[in-house]
């Protein structure tokens, strides 16, 4: 799958964008300024996101990696 079909795939289920995930990022300060918090490991985020939003664990970490840059 590549990645545009997993951010494709969230769309779908969530309705969010990756962009709509960075300002929920921003509201739990995993994201400040505009870029990932130092002290926040990828589990803590993947975790979040696959509770609140039931991903699986590659969707996840494709919504993380859109916040290291990967997309917009």
């Amino acid at each position: 799958m590549s990645f545009q079909a997993y951010l494709d795939n969230i769309k779908a289920k969530t309705g969010k964008t990756p962009h709509d995930f960075k300002k929920l990022a921003e509201e739990k300060e995993f994201i400040i300024d505009g870029k990932l918090h130092p002290q926040i490991k990828a589990t803590e985020i993947t975790n979040w996101l696959k509770e609140e939003f039931e991903l699986g664990h590659g969707h996840a970490m494709a919504i993380y990696a859109a916040f290291k840059g990967k997309t917009e």
